[in-house]
C-alpha cells in the first residue's frame, strides 16, 4: 500500500471540515489518507462502516465478504439497491463505495474469513473491523489480531440493541476477555425469528467508524476496556467495564474452541 505524503489540492478541499477542527489538520488527515483498515463483513454493520471510512478518507480499506445480496438484507444493507439482488456484495460494494470517494483504494477480498486465512488476512492491516453475525467468527477475528497485535473494533445488534467496543487495543482486554467461551454451542439468533428494526445496524455501525476514525488519529477517548450497550427505543446508553485476563493474551489455536 502506497505511502502517500502530502494532500492534494482537491483533498484539501474535500476534507476541510475535518482539516478545521482542532487536533485534526492536515497532519490527521494524512494519518488518515495513510491508514488501512480491514471490514470483514459487508451486511447491515458493514455497508455504514464501510461509507463512512470511505468518506473520511481512510486509504486503504479492505472488503471481506462472499455473500449475495438478497431481498430481505435491502432494508438495512443501505449500499445495495433492488436491482442488485444475486450479485457479490463485495462487487457492488466496491462500485459504490468508489463513486462515493474515489481517492480510496477499496481491496475487494470475496472469501469466507476463516481459520486457514484468518492470521495473513488481518495482518496486512492496521485496524481490523468485526461487522460479523456469528461467536466463530469474532473468536476467529479476536485470535488473529492478538497474535498479529491488531485491534479489533467489534460491533453486534439484537433487536433495538446495539454493542460497540475495541478489543486488543494497546495489550488492552481481547473479546474473550469480554465473552469468554462455554463448552455449549454459541448461536446468534437469526434476524428472521426475532427482527430488527432496520436502522440499528446504521446507528450501530457509524459509532464503530468513529472508533476507527479515533484510534487512526489517536483522538478522544477510546472503547478500550469497555463495552458501549445502547437501546434506540429508550435512548438509554450503558458502558460496561471489560477486565483484561492475561490467559486471553495467549492463543494457540485460532477459533472458537480451544483445545
Amino acid at each position: 500500500m502506497a505511502n502517500n505524503s502530502r494532500l492534494s489540492e482537491s483533498e484539501l478541499k474535500r476534507y476541510t471540515k475535518h482539516i478545521i477542527l482542532p487536533g485534526i489538520g492536515e497532519e490527521g488527515q494524512m494519518k488518515l489518507k495513510n491508514a488501512s483498515v480491514l471490514v470483514i463483513g459487508a451486511g447491515g454493520l458493514g455497508c455504514p462502516v464501510l461509507q463512512y471510512l470511505t468518506a473520511a478518507g481512510v486509504g486503504n480499506i479492505g472488503l471481506m465478504d462472499f455473500d449475495r445480496v438478497s431481498e430481505t438484507n435491502l432494508p438495512r444493507q443501505i449500499l445495495y439497491r433492488a436491482d442488485d439482488i444475486g450479485k457479490l456484495k463485495t462487487i457492488i460494494s466496491k462500485q459504490r463505495l468508489e463513486q462515493l470517494n474515489n481517492r480510496v483504494n477499496i481491496q475487494i477480498l470475496n472469501i469466507s474469513f476463516g481459520k486457514d486465512n484468518a492470521l495473513k488476512t488481518v495482518s496486512d492491516f492496521d485496524i481490523i473491523v468485526d461487522a460479523t453475525d456469528n461467536y466463530e467468527s469474532r473468536y476467529t477475528i479476536n485470535d488473529a489480531c492478538v497474535i498479529a497485535g491488531k485491534p479489533m473494533v467489534h460491533g453486534a445488534i439484537y433487536q433495538f440493541e446495539g454493542q460497540v467496543a475495541v478489543f486488543n487495543y494497546n495489550n488492552g482486554p481481547t473479546y474473550r476477555c469480554f465473552n469468554p467461551e462455554s463448552e455449549k454451542e454459541f448461536r446468534n439468533p437469526d434476524p428472521s425469528e426475532t427482527g430488527m428494526i432496520n436502522v440499528l445496524p446504521g446507528i450501530t455501525g457509524t459509532y464503530m467508524a468513529n472508533e476507527v476514525i479515533k484510534i487512526i488519529l489517536q483522538m478522544g477517548k477510546i472503547l478500550s476496556g469497555e463495552v458501549l450497550i445502547f437501546d434506540i427505543l429508550t435512548n438509554k446508553h450503558y458502558l460496561f467495564k471489560v477486565k483484561s485476563n492475561p490467559e486471553n493474551k495467549v492463543i494457540e489455536n485460532i477459533g472458537l474452541l480451544k483445545q
